[in-house]
């Protein structure tokens, strides 16, 4: 409610944070959100409908921030280097996040309404998944050869954890409730590596947060939420790869 407010009452405002480098990343939450309410709705609320609801909605509103906010800094000449930070994966991890309740609609729906719930669903990890390995190469570039990101933004190289968390688990749910991919183990062994390449991410995530708290300092700031949600999305991910693979070390570390 406060998000459409602002769109109401301060829209010069909304519109210039939507063309910022960094800020217009952070409108796709709105919808990212909206998508994990469906799989809390689906998951564990039991309630198929109202999760199709917020998931129908969520997943328009996160392809329509998908394409727009790359959009516009492609047509600018604003960006700059010191813009490049992990927050460039936010709209990317939405796109990736269609699936993980999306894959979960697909037995409960028949006819052409399986079929645009499977297309939704594959268009949002497909092209989340390779817009992200783009933008990631893009940040380790900055990461190597620009200097270092402000002690307030330094937080935000926890949202790597975003993507490959988010997307380990949709891919699982996905392949799972794919009937007509008959061979499922390839993708599950995919999905086993994507998972892997986050435990290289945690140890450097965990290096250079000590190393900003010992040389830079770590202000309190709003990036700090950074902790919060991709490293759960991560834990999700190690727990459905401990499941699916009945690996119980992953879990007890994790």
């Amino acid at each position: 409610m406060p998000w459409i407010l602002r769109w109401i009452f301060f829209r010069k405002e909304a519109l210039k944070d939507l063309e910022h480098p960094v800020l217009s990343n952070f409108y796709a939450t709105i919808a990212i959100g909206m998508l994990v309410l469906a799989a809390d709705f689906i998951v564990i609320g039991k309630n198929i409908e109202i999760g199709e609801v917020f998931w129908f909605i969520g997943a328009l509103a996160t392809i329509f921030f998908g394409i727009l906010t790359p959009y516009l800094m492609f047509k600018g000449e604003h960006v700059k280097l010191d813009h490049i930070n992990p927050a460039w994966f936010i709209p990317p991890v939405g796109l990736i996040v269609i699936p993980i309740a999306g894959s979960l609609i697909i037995p409960h729906v028949s006819g052409m309404a399986r079929e645009f719930v499977i297309l939704l669903n594959y268009f949002g990890w497909g092209s989340g998944f390779f817009i992200y390995l783009a933008l990631f190469a893009i940040t380790m570039y900055r990461f190597i050869l620009h200097r270092p990101l402000p002690n307030t933004l330094t937080p935000t190289i926890w949202i790597n954890l975003g993507p490959i968390g988010a997307g380990t688990v949709a891919l699982v749910n996905l392949i799972k409730n794919s009937s007509f991919i008959t061979v499922k183990g390839p993708f599950f062994v995919f999905g086993f590596l994507f998972w892997g390449f986050g435990i290289w991410w945690v140890i450097m995530a965990i290096a250079m947060t000590l190393h900003c708290i010992k040389r830079l300092k770590l202000p309190y700031a709003m990036s700090w939420w950074a902790f919060t949600f991709p490293l759960g999305a991560y834990v999700a991910a190690s727990h459905t790869i401990s499941s699916l693979f009945g690996i119980q070390l992953i879990d007890y570390i994790m």
